[in-house]
């Protein structure tokens, strides 16, 4: 199965501080709107600090893809709420 980090950019994919920075940047935006910030941050930060010392490359390109799935998808959701077009199936 191909890594969904190829929808990413790759000094992003590739780089687990980088993917981390831009989760907590879309946590802190959820959260802004949503009046929940800090809950956000935090599971953002309890995911990463959970599994910091993995050393398995199969299991860390598994979490790897699992973070750049969440920015994916609300990737999609901001895109359709701004433009009104839906882009998933339902």
């Amino acid at each position: 199965m191909p890594s969904l980090q190829t929808a990413l950019p790759p000094e992003l994919a590739n780089n687990a501080i980088r993917l981390y920075r831009e989760c907590l940047r879309r946590a802190k935006y959820i959260g802004h709107r949503q009046h929940n910030t800090p809950l956000l941050v935090d599971m953002v930060r309890q995911q990463f600090k959970k599994n910091m010392h993995e050393a398995d490359p199969e299991k860390i390109q598994k979490l790897k893809d699992d973070a750049a799935r969440g920015l994916i998808n609300h990737i999609l959701y901001e895109t359709e709420q701004k433009s009104g077009r839906k882009f998933s199936k339902t």
